[in-house]
């Protein structure tokens, strides 16, 4: 028979709903993995409160409607206190909330059980152990009923996308600027980007999220900026005014022809555990930008997009980090001031007036004093 996998090393799972129900629904569904287990439920925010403290959950999946605190409440709550990964389960009937807990910091939603809308409870348990292995970085190879024994995915770098390259570019005055997010990142990249005049440098936008957000995202930001915005095609001509935002399904790399900049997208395998990455767009905008570019790293969970951005400055490129007051986490921005890969760390609100003036020669002197102060996301 498979070896038993140690209860201590199953990621534990925090349930924060105030219907039995569908605690008992969500509890099953976990516990038939033999690579997590629930390890405490609380009908409301203020139990939730005291159970996170309690258990320390790996991943807490969290009602939108609760009593005394709402959900979307409590997740500002949560990642300003004690970030952590939260999956937030939505009525059918509430989609507006899945927009706003993207915003606020929660790396993916579901719909609950009994609504209809995800073709049955096997479905639906398949999709929610998925997602919950994603979220605490850790995705898993496929399992038989039999409960054959977990194989960890390899954590794969942007070298399985765009090898390294030390090529000389040709001299070009087109400027571009390259910036990754993640957790509460949607609304970091809008006050950013809705700063920007209409006739500013193109800027191309990783940001971790589902699919089936990235386009709606990407019209909303347009509704509000004066840059025209769109999620990138594949082959799409990249031109200065406009706003390209990889699909939440497929990595986004910048192309070189001769003076022009197209936008490429690859369907390869996570990088950093993410598709798309923020790693691999950095790398492809070093490699076909160089001193053009700047590149900005916003809040977000996590380490993604720290190596490329020290890839950027080492062209030239000019850096800029979120610092970590105004991050919702201070993940991968840390990770780049750690690695001594930010020339500036930056409030959000002042990122988008530094853009705006980007050296084009010489660098400030580094912001250092803040890197024994970096906290992990």
């Amino acid at each position: 028979m498979p070896k038993a996998i140690d209860r201590k090393t199953r990621v534990k799972v925090m349930i924060a709903d105030s219907s039995p129900s569908a605690c008992r629904a969500f509890t099953e569904m976990v516990d038939t993995a033999p690579d997590m287990h629930v390890v405490a439920t609380a009908p409301d925010a203020f139990v939730a409160r005291e159970k996170i403290k309690q258990h320390d959950p790996d991943v807490l999946l969290l009602a939108v409607e609760l009593p005394r605190m709402d959900g979307i409440t409590f997740l500002k709550n949560i990642m300003r206190l004690r970030p952590m990964p939260v999956i937030m389960m939505v009525e059918s009937t509430l989609k507006d909330s899945e927009r706003r807990a993207l915003e606020h910091g929660a790396v993916d939603t579901l719909v609950k059980p009994g609504t209809g809308a995800n073709g049955g409870k096997f479905a639906l348990s398949n999709e929610l152990l998925k997602k919950i292995r994603l979220a605490v970085g850790k995705q898993q190879a496929e399992k038989k009923v039999t409960q054959a024994p977990i194989r960890v995915e390899e954590r794969y770098t942007a070298d399985a996308i765009l090898p390294r390259s030390d090529a000389d570019l040709i001299t070009t005055q087109e400027k571009i600027v390259a910036i990754g997010a993640s957790t509460g990142g949607t609304e970091a990249i809008k006050t950013v980007v809705t700063a920007l005049p209409a006739n500013f440098s193109a800027i191309l936008i990783t940001q971790h999220i589902p699919s089936r957000f990235s386009e709606s995202f990407a019209a909303r930001l347009d509704s509000l900026s004066q840059m025209g915005v769109c999620q990138a095609t594949d082959g799409q001509p990249i031109s200065p005014g406009n706003v390209y935002i990889a699909p939440g399904d497929q990595h986004l790399l910048v192309r070189r022809e001769g003076q022009k900049y197209f936008c490429q997208l690859h369907d390869g395998p996570l990088v950093n555990r993410h598709k798309p990455s923020v790693d691999v767009l950095f790398r492809s905008v070093a490699q076909s930008a160089g001193k053009n570019a700047t590149g900005v790293i916003l809040t977000g969970m996590g380490d993604d997009g720290a190596v490329g951005m020290q890839e950027l400055q080492a062209t030239g490129a000019y850096t800029i980090a979120q610092d970590e007051k105004s991050s919702v986490v201070w993940g991968m921005p840390g990770s780049a001031v750690r690695l001594g890969a930010a020339d500036e760390v930056l409030p959000l609100d002042a990122i988008a007036g530094r853009i705006l003036e980007r050296p084009t020669s010489g660098r400030l002197q580094k912001v250092s004093s803040i890197v024994g102060k970096a906290s992990t996301g």
